[in-house]
């Protein structure tokens, strides 16, 4: 049954603040270098006892990462040196990222590679392995890193000739998804085949893998990020694109549907229904972008508009909705399932926004059907200097507390935590200097995900794609 503005106008005014907020992350609120916040020292520790995260970070005398005293980091994979099963080179631009408890101790990674446009453009694309292949013209994929107990690391490809291979996300019952941020079609930038789909990639059957098949009833957009609520089975999508803004989405399965390994497949390209959100504010008033919120705490009660054409044959899903229909974003990023809902990140908003910022962690419930801004990060006035975050990305839930954040913004690039009161922390810099000492770039942070049992951290730098094994004396983030 939809929720209507009176029936949130109605919610709100008994509640006084909309819907009361849940869950261990439940009260973060501004960020320290956000909007209202608390000022903190250039580290992000605000030299008082108690402070949250582990203290400042040390530069990193081999150039790579700085992380704080007692921490380390181990290299898995980086393009162009390490190599495949196979022998070709490890593919470049790491993205999203997702482990898995594999055979005798062991973890897998399902990692993907943000490849765009026709295979000549890079020198070290997914390896087109027999079997694994969707579209040969393309670029991108996904590698399986597997990290055995003694140490060794394997990698080998899970699939390949797919495009722009971006975020995504893990699934309940193993498996990875694998998004497409682009809107190819064939005949274009080289493509023999559509793109802009979701793949179901196996971690532990290579098999599975075989003869890649597109999801077409996720959508056919510039997916960013996908979650499965694992109660209801619905599946929320994030969209990264303007002109206009993209959209969140969210798919409902057919009646008698099972989730499971390699079903999503099985389904027919119009299977169960894909709708955006529509929102309200607690007075009633439609809210035509996520921007407009400028104050953590804020809910929005959110409505669902069914896509009239998820594969966009003629006309781009987010264009088919007209001014008043929706509720857009720019940059919707990654997502992450925790506490009962969805965490979702847009990553900055600009010129084309009502209202820009520099970073938005929203958390949707899908109970009370309900979208509560937990983080808020204010334009950031100096990206070149260190101390203030920035243009978060991929996310994910800790298992100390809080959220570990990505940064893909300007200038200097984090992983950051914050904790389930808002504040933030430092907890590694990139040192990887692309560019000159005159005029330097760093890469962003991708894939940020913790190991099954919660004591590695891992995450890439994406260009060139190197991926990262971060361990130290992890603790519970109270504050």
């Amino acid at each position: 049954m939809p929720l209507t503005r009176r029936d949130f106008a109605r919610r709100s005014a008994i509640t006084g603040a909309g819907v009361a907020l849940a869950g261990s992350v439940g009260a973060l609120a501004t960020a320290p270098g956000a909007l209202a916040a608390e000022e903190t020292t250039q580290d992000g520790v605000d030299g008082h006892d108690g402070a949250p995260g582990y203290g400042p970070l040390l530069p990193d005398p081999k150039g790579l990462l700085a992380l704080p005293a007692g921490f380390s980091y181990r290299v898995l994979t980086h393009s162009g040196r390490t190599k495949l099963e196979t022998g070709e080179f490890t593919p470049s631009n790491h993205d999203g990222t997702a482990t898995f408890e594999g055979p005798r101790g062991a973890t897998l990674l399902v990692n993907n590679h943000e490849l765009s446009g026709p295979r000549s453009k890079w020198p070290h694309p997914v390896p087109l392995t027999d079997g694994l292949v969707y579209d040969p013209a393309a670029s991108g994929g996904c590698t399986v890193v597997e990290v055995r107990r003694d140490g060794h690391v394997a990698e080998w490809v899970g699939i390949a000739g797919t495009a722009t291979n971006c975020a995504g996300g893990s699934t309940p019952w193993g498996t990875w998804l694998t998004c497409e941020e682009t809107e190819d079609k064939a005949g274009q930038n080289g493509m023999t085949k559509d793109h802009g789909y979701v793949f179901e990639v196996d971690p532990l059957d290579k098999r599975a893998n075989r003869a890649p098949k597109p999801i077409k009833a996720l959508g056919r957009y510039a997916h960013e990020a996908v979650v499965v609520d694992p109660k209801r089975g619905h599946l929320y999508l994030t969209e990264d694109a303007s002109g206009p803004n993209g959209l969140l989405y969210r798919w409902t399965p057919p009646h008698g549907f099972h989730h499971g390994r390699g079903r999503l497949r099985t389904l027919a390209d119009d299977a169960g229904v894909l709708k955006a959100p529509k929102c309200y504010d607690s007075g009633g008033r439609f809210v035509d972008d996520l921007s407009r919120a400028t104050k953590t705490g804020t809910v929005y009660g959110v409505d669902w508009v069914e896509v009239p054409d998820r594969d966009a044959r003629t006309v781009s899903v987010r264009k088919q909705f007209a001014d008043g229909d929706v509720t857009r974003a720019r940059k919707l990023e990654g997502m992450w399932w925790g506490d009962g809902g969805v965490y979702i990140v847009a990553s900055f908003a600009r010129g084309e926004s009502p209202v820009p910022h520099d970073g938005q962690v929203w958390f949707y419930n899908p109970s009370r059907r309900t979208l509560t801004l937990k983080v808020l990060l204010g334009v950031n006035p100096d990206p070149a200097k260190d101390g203030a975050f920035d243009g978060p990305d991929n996310i994910t839930v800790s298992p100390y507390g809080g959220l570990v954040i990505a940064e893909d913004g300007e200038g200097i690039q984090h992983l950051f935590g914050a904790t389930d009161r808002g504040r933030t922390y430092p907890i590694a810099r990139n040192e990887l200097n692309g560019g000159t000492t005159e005029d330097p770039s760093y890469s962003e942070f991708t894939g940020v995900t913790f190991s099954p049992d919660g004591k590695t951290l891992y995450a890439n730098i994406q260009t060139p794609g190197i991926m990262l094994a971060i361990t130290g004396p992890w603790r519970r983030q109270r504050h």
